[in-house]
């Protein structure tokens, strides 16, 4: 050894593995609040799920916890975060019932035309005519309603109707219709929480009675929507408005079951990718602006100076697109982005969702249970999740030079579709029941256009609107919303490019969206628990046995499930979108008519009655119909009409059912008919081994406020005794 060597270097400590492995846990512990809003979001869903309507004293409950939670956290952190999450349970479980109780309640709408008057406050496009949304309407004089109406306008009506106008029209107008089925979309409790108290159509043209100044955002849509349509006939100017505005109602149906069937109906829906574009577009010209003039460039800071433009103007554009619910995601975001950017701070992070998630969440609780707020963030989550991911390999492949920035753009445009598609497929699959196979091909072509062409056309044109100039602008927009519409016709007309498949069902959608958030939230090797979890919540749907038969709220269809198909008995006026709706839940694409005689696979008919047996094993149940009516004679009084008796299924089969009222008593067989739906709404019946079991709406959804109450029959007016006579 040599003299002149030093001593040698003393090694550093060895740190015990378990010394590190709990480093590691603390570290990754410090993101436990990011499963705030998913607990918040868990409370709303406690919520929904009750039968009966909660007290007012759930409300005081978050309080306590939060504050219990806040003082322990120095001493006792588990004891701490287990109180926040369940303060952050019962804060959305509060924020949903004081929504339900602030909303005012249903109007009794009469069930014949009559003369609604009231201030237009929206003006909707439809591919036949026009509908307008009224503000404090009243109905036959009476005193104004606390909810709008929505009333479609004739086809042919002239009445130039525009926001702010008072209008009068005669019309027919319903309340929200119930759910086509136990468990389907709940049509009224979304009505209950957003302001609406019924819709329906006019019978004559409507009569302008004062002209007012129209409500700013309101007025400004139903312009901007007439000058597109006007320069973009046809579909390509319903997209462009749809783009533009937010209204999807004028879009016609060819076109828009191409779009959906390729996978691109999220581009029509204004959402988080809309606002993104506009905030970039804004941000990149306010950089440019401000850097090609010296004396500002020198003296704010462009970054911040550009995030500040660009988040106004996705401000605007948010208030003008009507403020949906992945539009004020994707804007809480942008508004987190820009503070971060103005702080030195990373601008898109797992924290900035989650302070999003729980604003919206207590805005608008309802907008929970919907497959908008649902698909948005599922799909934020897995971007932010697969960006965090990439970034080594995609920094790395940047510094190759111009070929590696051009490989990076392609790979992210990919990279971005295959991951949001893979995300919100679950909870397509679980709300709508359909697969779009070709999505990714889809988007590769439609995004770049409606990002790079589209939308800054879009955004140029109304730019120059107010100068009468937007017309090139206008064609450059059209341009490309033809070729977004061109691409989804062709991939829409591809083989299998859009399956019908039975839904998953709410609980295995809930293990797909827990397995989820565990995968990307942790940062751990735990994390890759959530993977068999997301798993098992995508396998859900054989582990559901689907009713085998449906009865519609109204009375005017049932349908028969078996293994060679469905198949139907409609009445008149059978509602189109409530066999559509079956059909969805059960993942069939198509149905056949029930023979008047004769036999089917599981059914025997004749003319007035059906043996319903879907499966060997299994109960039946007795379709009675019924008998024709007597020929109408030339003198005296019409016959009464044919009645269907008990007498003709009792003992026949585990239960009766009917679209008409079933007379007579039937003790050991339960009936489900015309009077049932009427009180119970919807009927679903599993025809078991050991017979029978019978779920009505009313039984499924509980005593909610939004769940109409009890029918009772109205009153028949009586007879005057005749006067007497001395």
């Amino acid at each position: 050894m040599s003299a002149h060597a030093g001593p040698a270097p003393i090694a550093a400590p060895a740190i015990p593995l378990a010394e590190r492995a709990w480093g590691w846990v603390a570290a990754e512990w410090g993101r436990w609040p990011l499963w705030l809003p998913i607990a918040m979001g868990a409370g709303v869903f406690a919520y929904f799920g009750l039968l009966s309507e909660p007290g007012l004293a759930w409300l005081a409950l978050p309080l306590p916890l939060l504050a219990a939670s806040l003082l322990l956290r120095g001493g006792r952190p588990l004891l701490a975060a287990a109180l926040a999450l369940l303060g952050a349970a019962t804060l959305g479980f509060a924020a949903a019932l004081l929504h339900a109780r602030l909303a005012p309640p249903m109007p009794d709408l009469p069930r014949t035309a009559a003369i609604v008057t009231g201030r237009v406050i929206a003006l909707d496009l439809l591919p036949e005519g026009r509908r307008v949304t009224l503000d404090a309407p009243r109905v036959n004089d009476g005193p104004a309603l606390d909810r709008h109406l929505r009333i479609r306008l004739r086809a042919n009506d002239p009445t130039p109707v525009q926001p702010g106008d008072t209008v009068s029209l005669r019309a027919l107008v319903r309340p929200p219709a119930p759910p086509a089925y136990p468990g389907a979309f709940d049509l009224q409790r979304n009505a209950w929480f957003s302001g609406l108290g019924g819709s329906g159509f006019a019978l004559n043209v409507a009569d302008i009675l004062q002209r007012q100044d129209p409500p700013l955002f309101a007025g400004l849509r139903a312009a901007i929507e007439a000058r597109i349509t006007a320069a973009l006939p046809g579909a390509t100017g319903t997209v462009a408005a749809a783009l533009l505005t937010g209204s999807q109602s004028g879009i016609p149906a060819p076109t828009l079951a191409a779009l959906r069937d390729s996978g691109l109906a999220h581009l029509l829906s204004v959402s988080g990718l809309h606002v993104a574009i506009v905030i970039g577009i804004g941000f990149a010209v306010s950089r440019l602006a401000i850097a090609a003039i010296p004396w500002l460039a020198l003296r704010i800071d462009s970054k911040g100076g550009a995030a500040l433009a660009g988040l106004a103007l996705g401000a605007a554009y948010t208030l003008l697109t009507g403020s949906g619910v992945p539009m004020l995601r994707a804007f809480a975001m942008a508004a987190l982005a820009t503070l971060a950017i103005l702080t030195g701070r990373r601008a898109l992070s797992l924290r900035a969702l989650a302070l999003a998630a729980g604003a919206v969440i207590l805005l608008n609780p309802a907008a929970v249970t919907g497959p908008s707020f649902q698909m948005s963030f599922a799909a934020v989550l897995a971007l932010i999740g697969a960006a965090v991911a990439m970034r080594g390999p995609m920094q790395a492949l940047k510094g190759r030079g111009w070929h590696g920035k051009l490989a990076v753009a392609v790979l992210g445009l990919v990279a971005t579709s295959i991951v949001a598609g893979a995300a919100t497929t679950p909870f397509g699959l679980h709300h709508f029941g359909r697969l779009q196979l070709y999505g990714v091909a889809a988007n590769a072509v439609a995004v770049p256009l409606t990002s790079f062409l589209v939308m800054p056309a879009g955004l140029l044109a109304l730019l120059l609107m107010p100068f009468g100039l937007e017309g090139p602008a206008l064609a450059a927009m059209g341009w490309g919303v033809e070729g977004t519409i061109l691409t989804g016709q062709v991939v829409s007309s591809w083989p299998g490019a859009a399956l019908t498949a039975p839904p998953i069902p709410a609980w295995g959608l809930g293990l797909f969206t827990l397995g989820l958030c565990w995968l990307l939230l942790w940062r751990l090797p735990w994390r890759w628990a959530g993977v068999p979890v997301m798993v098992a919540g995508l396998l859900s749907g054989p582990a559901v046995t689907p009713p085998d038969l449906l009865v519609a709220a109204d009375g005017r269809m049932l349908a028969l499930t078996t293994p060679a198909g469905v198949a139907v008995e409609r009445g008149s006026g059978a509602n189109r979108l409530t066999r559509e709706s079956w059909l969805r839940s059960w993942g069939e694409d198509d149905a056949a008519p029930l023979p008047r005689e004769g036999e089917a696979p599981g059914i025997t008919c004749t003319a007035l009655s059906c043996l319903l047996r879907p499966r060997a094993d299994g109960t039946a149940a007795i379709l009675l119909r019924q008998p024709p009516r007597e020929p109408r004679p030339r003198r005296g009084p019409a016959p009464p009409p044919p009645v269907v008796h008990a007498d003709a299924g009792c003992g026949r089969a585990a239960v009766i059912v009917s679209l008409e009222p079933i007379r007579g008593r039937c003790r050991d067989t339960p009936k489900v008919d015309r009077f049932s739906v009427w009180r119970d709404g919807a009927h679903a019946i599993w025809l078991g081994r050991e017979g029978a079991t019978i779920l009505s709406d009313r039984a499924h959804r509980g005593d909610r406020p939004w769940v109409p109450p009890v029918p009772t029959p109205r009153a028949q007016p009586q007879e005057e005794p005749p006067a007497e006579t001395e």
